[in-house]
C-alpha cells in the first residue's frame, strides 16, 4: 500500500470553501480502482490548514492517480487556493491493504 498524508495550508479566505473546492477531485479519487481511502480532516490547531490521508493498492495504483486529468485539473485548481506549498509524507508500506484495528482502546458498554 501506498500510505500519503498532505498539509494543505489554505488562504483564509477560502479555508470555509475548501471541501466545496476539493469535492469533484475527491469523488474522482475515490472511484479510482486501485483508491484504498481519501479523507479530508480539519487541523484542530490551525482553522486554515486541511490533512489528506490517503491510500493507493500498490505503486502502480499511485502512478495512475498522479498521471489522471482530474489530478492534474486539481493541481491546477489547488495552487489558486493554497497559501504555501502543501507538506507531503508518502511511504512504501508492503503487504499492507488498509487499516489495522487499534488493540489498546476497546469500547465501552454506555
Amino acid at each position: 500500500m501506498i500510505f500519503i498524508t498532505v498539509k494543505f495550508p489554505v488562504r483564509p479566505e477560502l479555508s470555509a470553501q475548501w471541501l466545496d473546492i476539493v469535492a469533484d477531485f475527491t469523488e474522482a479519487t475515490r472511484a479510482e480502482p486501485g483508491n484504498l481511502f481519501f479523507d479530508w480532516s480539519r487541523s484542530v490547531d490551525d482553522p486554515d490548514e486541511y490533512v489528506l490521508v490517503e491510500g493507493f493498492r500498490d505503486g502502480g495504483a499511485g502512478r495512475a492517480h498522479v498521471e489522471s486529468a482530474h489530478f492534474r485539473q486539481a493541481m491546477e485548481t489547488l495552487s489558486g487556493a493554497v497559501a504555501a506549498k502543501p507538506r507531503i509524507i508518502s511511504v512504501d508500506l508492503p503487504d499492507r491493504e488498509g487499516w489495522d484495528l487499534m488493540g489498546e482502546i476497546t469500547p465501552r458498554e454506555a
